[in-house]
């Protein structure tokens, strides 16, 4: 189960938003500052923060920057009233991954907060072996037995994705808010130019193929004699 922590100097919000999250299967802890904060981290395993700007002492924006420094890697949702364009763009450049204001929809919030945790644990897992090809994360690059190729982001992404879940069909709706997240101003008919670009990319290459599966998606296949 994912254990979330929701700072926020509020407890009615902390209340509802642990409700929200509690009923969709995420055992939650609850802080009202970034002090707070910082003792549930040291006692408790934490996948996601859902993080509010105005807190007393440390704010919002410093509590992500001192994470991000710290280099603690851990998704950051930040929810705040403040809808301002530059208040948005302080929060992205204190290192949060996304961002939200009040009052939440509750299902756009459950969304974004399960795409962060798909995007975490593609990160947490940093290589990925198929048969004879390897996928290094850090790097972006894919090896085969043609060589090496670096790939460009987006492209290394929705590889690593659908080849860490073989068979599994992913809608382009799916890959376009887990690689892109749900506030991106992209088409899902990104996600086709993408996909075309990879098979034009891993045409010859015998360990796997990305198929379409007409109406729904697509889903990487494994050949079968790969060992």
């Amino acid at each position: 189960m994912f254990q979330l922590l929701i700072v926020d100097d509020d407890k009615n919000i902390r209340r509802f938003l642990s409700a929200v999250l509690s009923s969709a299967g995420y055992k939650t802890f609850g802080a009202d500052s970034s002090k707070e904060a910082l003792n549930i981290m040291e006692k408790q395993s934490i996948d996601l923060i859902v993080l509010d700007i105005m807190l007393p002492g440390m704010d919002g924006y410093a509590f992500a920057k001192l994470l991000r420094e710290c280099g603690n890697d851990i998704p950051i949702l930040m929810l705040s009233a403040r809808q301002l364009p530059e208040d948005i763009k302080q929060g992205f450049r204190s290192g949060t991954d996304d961002y939200m204001t009040k009052p939440v929809d509750e299902e756009e919030f459950l969304l974004r907060i399960k795409a962060l945790l798909r995007r975490s644990k593609i990160v947490s897992e940093r290589r990925l072996t198929v048969g004879n090809t390897t996928l290094n994360y850090d790097t972006l690059s894919v090896r085969s037995g043609s060589g090496e190729q670096f790939l460009p982001q987006k492209e290394f992404y929705l590889l690593y994705k659908l080849l860490s879940y073989p068979n599994q069909i992913f809608t382009r709706i799916q890959l376009m808010e887990d690689i892109w997240g749900p506030s991106t101003d992209s088409s899902d008919a990104t996600v086709s130019v993408h996909i075309n670009r990879l098979r034009n990319r891993f045409e010859g290459c015998p360990d796997f193929s990305i198929i379409t599966i007409r109406g729904l998606g697509y889903k990487a296949q494994i050949t079968e004699d790969t060992p």
